[in-house]
């Protein structure tokens, strides 16, 4: 499970926001036996722009779905004390991680080779059909006249356009999370935080 900690393109006090609020959930997580990685996070001159974090844990799902939403921090402004503003807003995410891909994952079928190719051609199963079971991308490869032959240049095959596959997963993940910056609902917040001391609303 992925979970995007985000200040929404807001102001310096939303970024300080996403700092407190994220040292909340880490500690949350802990009581929870949650593991929690940081993958990356991006400062700000006085707290956090975002961070992507990866969960896991028998109870990640239930610390995932107290945290998504809105979060909204009630305070003076730390930075700006004449600030009539004292609603400060950043975002939590969740996103689906891409899987990894593994060689066990290929299935293989040998066939008799069809089409132009001369006297061998049709003789022996040399042509290869690889398939990826979890995407059910396949190729089929009958251009070397040895079965090993095939096979092998078929694995290459599979995982290049596999790769493909997967670059694409990271291109809409990537602009997922590139929205999400941009997508915040103020004003219903799912968790609300008060006071310099981050203090949490029940």
């Amino acid at each position: 499970m992925l979970l995007q900690f985000s200040s929404a393109q807001g102001p310096e006090e939303c970024c300080i926001a996403v700092e407190k609020a994220l040292a909340c959930f880490l500690q949350e997580a802990k009581s929870l036996h949650v593991t929690i990685d940081v993958l990356e996070s991006f400062p700000s001159k006085h707290g956090l722009k975002s961070a992507l974090l990866s969960l896991d844990g028998e109870h990640g799902e239930q610390l995932l779905q107290a945290w998504c939403g809105t979060v909204q921090w009630q305070c003076q402004s730390p930075l700006r004390p004449r600030h009539k503003r004292k609603n400060w807003f950043m975002s939590v995410t969740h996103f689906s991680p891409i899987q990894p891909i593994e060689d066990s994952e290929i299935e293989f079928e040998f066939i008799k080779a069809q089409g132009a190719g001369g006297q061998h051609v049709n003789k022996t199963d040399s042509a290869v059909r690889a398939k990826h079971i979890a995407t059910g991308i396949s190729v089929k490869v009958q251009s070397e006249r040895s079965q090993h032959a095939n096979k092998k240049l078929a694995k290459a095959l599979i995982h290049w356009k596999l790769s493909e596959y997967q670059s694409q997963q990271q291109t809409d993940l990537d602009k997922q999370r590139h929205l999400s910056h941009y997508q915040i609902e103020r004003g219903n917040a799912s968790l609300t935080f008060v006071g310099k001391e981050f203090k949490r609303l029940i």
